[in-house]
C-alpha cells in the first residue's frame, strides 16, 4: 500500500467536559488534535500507511503528541521539536448539538516554523499528500507547505486539499480566503463543506459554486454536508450523494477529518494512482467515509474518537 503524508498543524485540544460557552465553564479534558494529524490517525487505524509532517514544541505537550502518533501507529519521522516557540494550544466549548467554538493559543506556536529544507524528497507515484488552511499563514510553514506540494506533484503523488476554514487565526477572512483560492488549483481533490463552499466562491448555487472550484489540477470535489451526506463531483461530470447515518450528535471534533481520512484510506487501498477516473468507486467510498464520520460524532475529542477497521468496513 502506498502512504498518506499529512503537513500542517498539530495541538493539544482542550475540550470542555461540561456544554456551555468558553466564558462559562471552568474544567477541560486534554485531547490530542489537529487536522492533518487527525487525517493521518484516521488512515492508520483503518490499516493504511500514514505519517505526519509537521513541528511541535520541545516540551510537554510535544513529547504526548509524538507519543500519541506512534500509540496509533503513524510514522513520527517527519515531526520534528523546536525550542523556537511551544506546542499549540485550542480551547474547545460545545452547545448541545456538538457544535464548537475554539479560542487558539499560537501566537506563535511551533508548528510555525515547519522550514521548507526539513522536507525530503520521500513521495512517491500514488502517494497522497494532505493539507489543510490553518499552516498557510505567513510564517516559514506556508513555504514549507508550497515546497512538499511541488515535491509530491514531480513525483506522481496525489494532493488533496481540505479549506477547513478557521478566520479567529487571520488577521481578516479576505486573507484567509485569498490563500484558500490560490492553493486549491494546487490539488487534484478539494473536501469541503457546503458553508466553506458558499465563502470561498460567493455562489449560492451548489453545482455552479462546485464548477468555479474545478482549476488547475482539481479533478474531484467532495462536498460534505453534516446530517445530510455528502456528494462528490468529478471534472468529467459524474456526481454522486449519499446520506449520513442518523446519529446523536455529541461533538463535531474530527467530524469531517475522519470523513477525509476514510475517503483517502480508500483510494490507498486500491492502489488508485490518477483521481480522474474514480467513478467507480465513489458512491461506495462516501458511503464508508460517512459512516466513519457518523461515529466521530458520538464520542468526544478528535484523535481518541477515530474508528477502528472493523467499526467502519465490517459491520
Amino acid at each position: 500500500m502506498k502512504k498518506l503524508y499529512t503537513i500542517g498543524e498539530m495541538l493539544i485540544d482542550f475540550t470542555a467536559n461540561k456544554i456551555g460557552s468558553l466564558k462559562e465553564v471552568k474544567e477541560f479534558v486534554k485531547n490530542p488534535g489537529g487536522a492533518p494529524a487527525n487525517v493521518a490517525v484516521c488512515t492508520a487505524k483503518l490499516g493504511g500507511n500514514a505519517a505526519v509532517i509537521t513541528k511541535v514544541g520541545k516540551d510537554a505537550f510535544g513529547d504526548f503528541l509524538i507519543d500519541t502518533l506512534k500509540e496509533n501507529c503513524v510514522d513520527t519521522s517527519f515531526v520534528f521539536q523546536t525550542k523556537e516557540a511551544n506546542t499549540a494550544l485550542a480551547f474547545v466549548a460545545l452547545d448541545e448539538t456538538g457544535e464548537r467554538e475554539f479560542t487558539f493559543y499560537r501566537k506563535p506556536s511551533a508548528d510555525l516554523f515547519l522550514n521548507e529544507d526539513e522536507i525530503p524528497e520521500i513521495f512517491q507515484s500514488g502517494d497522497i499528500l494532505h493539507f489543510g488552511s490553518v499552516d498557510l499563514v505567513d510564517y516559514p510553514v506556508r513555504r514549507a507547505h508550497l515546497h512538499a506540494i511541488c515535491l509530491a506533484r514531480k513525483a506522481g503523488a496525489i494532493i488533496s486539499f481540505d479549506p477547513n476554514l478557521r478566520y479567529s487565526l487571520w488577521e481578516t477572512k479576505n486573507e484567509l480566503l485569498n490563500t484558500v483560492r490560490n492553493f486549491i488549483p494546487l490539488a487534484d481533490i478539494i473536501k469541503v463543506s457546503e458553508e466553506e463552499l458558499f465563502d470561498i466562491t460567493e455562489i449560492k448555487e451548489e453545482k455552479e459554486a462546485i464548477n468555479k472550484l474545478f482549476n488547475g489540477n482539481v479533478k474531484l470535489i467532495l462536498l460534505t454536508k453534516g446530517e445530510h451526506g455528502s456528494s462528490a463531483y468529478t471534472k468529467r461530470g459524474y456526481f454522486c450523494t449519499v446520506p449520513s447515518k442518523k446519529v446523536i450528535q455529541v461533538d463535531a471534533t474530527g467530524a469531517g477529518d475522519c470523513f477525509a481520512g476514510t475517503f483517502l484510506f480508500q483510494i490507498l487501498r486500491d492502489n488508485i494512482t490518477d483521481v480522474s477516473f474514480l467513478e467507480e468507486h465513489l458512491q461506495k467510498y462516501l458511503f464508508y467515509a460517512n459512516t466513519a464520520a457518523s461515529i466521530v460524532v458520538t464520542k468526544k475529542g478528535a484523535i481518541p474518537s477515530m474508528p477502528d477497521k472493523t467499526a467502519v468496513f465490517e459491520k
